[in-house]
């Protein structure tokens, strides 16, 4: 069987690393009315662009499932009159945004964000017209299981998980104005917290991120999942880089693609340490959390990081050779650098030689420009060193 690798896209380079590290589907938002405000997105103008990249061979999902209000019918609506022919579904919750896609015959999924967590509420959404439903990510693969006879279901396999579960979190429009449910979460879950008592007397808890959640991993148990009668294996991260994209899809089209070995799945776990997360949990998919899978840090806990340190300037097809301009930082022999670009995607490469002004060099700074080996990448690319973390 083959199964659909979805995964996020929050600017061009985050799409086209999806595409090129082997998703089937990809999902974005536009500018509005999507549940990640604070990704870059998409305006419809670049849809005409998004459909050359992805082609015939990946399907492409807009978001559109935030609350919807009554004053943004209209603006919906014209949305929906201007994206039709240009998607393959809109991924959605609210009746409005439905009865809108059924009346200018869009297909549409429904998102996690309904809370589909029974046989009933899948029959009522297929009833409607979904070809698909996003189901609550409050469910066992039993349940999951039983759902899946009657619609076909997607779920989430790996990236962040809110405290709230499946997003109805009301903190931070409490805190800053700012409403989860309207795309806009300043993830106040994630922070660390002291109790204070009526009289100022201050208690500092012992593991103080008490409502943050790890991020889900499935791949331990992937096989699982494809005996649960998923179709579609999303993984969540629309606010992550293209570092996170290219390592978390290829690792996990691997994974569906074939049986890991138990090397392959501890490997693969290492690198998904790399990239941005928050700890591992398996969710609800094994059995209820427990206090094992809240994380112990605000922020990412990657072994590796990423810095900034310069753009390339040139490219000499013929020579295979690029120039970076270091801004910041410097760029060793023996470094890791990823170029990272809107058309570029992510290329990733070894420092085995350096030359300025034609010369053999061990180091590059601030302020030189050097040359070096690369792949095809663009002007203007952002390239970054990988560092450790430690």
């Amino acid at each position: 069987m083959k199964y659909e690798l979805l995964a996020p896209a929050g600017d061009f380079s985050t799409l086209t690393t999806a595409v090129k590290a082997g998703a089937n589907a990809v999902y974005f938002g536009l500018k509005e009315f999507s549940m990640r405000d604070n990704a870059k997105n998409f305006s419809i103008e670049d849809l005409d662009q998004i459909n050359k990249i992805c082609k015939k061979k990946v399907k492409k999902y807009l978001t559109l499932n935030v609350i919807i209000y009554n004053e943004e019918i209209k603006k919906v609506e014209e949305i929906l009159k201007k994206v039709k022919g240009k998607v393959d579904a809109i991924i959605c919750w609210d009746l409005s945004v439905i009865n809108l896609c059924k009346k200018y015959k869009i297909p549409f999924h429904v998102s996690t964000q309904a809370s589909v967590s029974n046989v009933e509420a899948a029959k009522f959404y297929k009833s409607l017209g979904a070809e698909r439903v996003v189901l609550a990510r409050e469910l066992n693969l039993n349940q999951i299981k039983e759902i899946s006879k009657v619609v076909p279901v997607e779920c989430f396999i790996h990236g962040a998980m809110c405290v709230a579960v499946s997003g109805r979190c009301f903190m931070s429009q409490e805190l800053f104005g700012r409403s989860a449910n309207r795309g806009m979460c300043t993830q106040v879950c994630r922070r660390s917290y002291k109790l204070t008592d009526e009289e100022g007397r201050e208690l500092k808890i012992d593991r103080n991120t008490v409502m943050s959640a790890k991020d889900l991993c499935t791949l331990p148990f992937i096989e699982k999942l494809k005996k649960a009668g998923i179709v579609s294996f999303k993984i969540e991260g629309r606010n992550r880089d293209a570092r996170y994209v290219d390592t978390v899809v290829k690792l996990y089209r691997k994974a569906l693609d074939k049986n890991l070995t138990k090397g392959e799945i501890k490997g693969g776990l290492k690198e998904l340490e790399k990239v941005y997360n928050r700890g591992f949990s398996s969710g609800f998919y094994l059995g209820v959390p427990t206090n094992d899978d809240f994380s112990k840090v605000e922020n990412s806990a990657a072994t590796t990081k990423k810095k900034f340190v310069g753009k390339i300037t040139h490219f000499y097809p013929k020579s295979g050779v690029g120039t970076i301009l270091l801004s910041t930082g410097e760029i060793n022999l023996g470094d890791e650098i990823n170029i990272i670009g809107r058309t570029t995607g992510i290329e990733k490469v070894k420092v085995e030689r350096l030359e300025i002004d034609k010369k053999s060099v061990v180091k590059a700074v601030k302020g030189e420009e050097v040359g070096i080996k690369l792949p095809r990448v663009r002007e203007n690319d952002e390239v970054y060193v990988i560092k450790n973390s430690n």
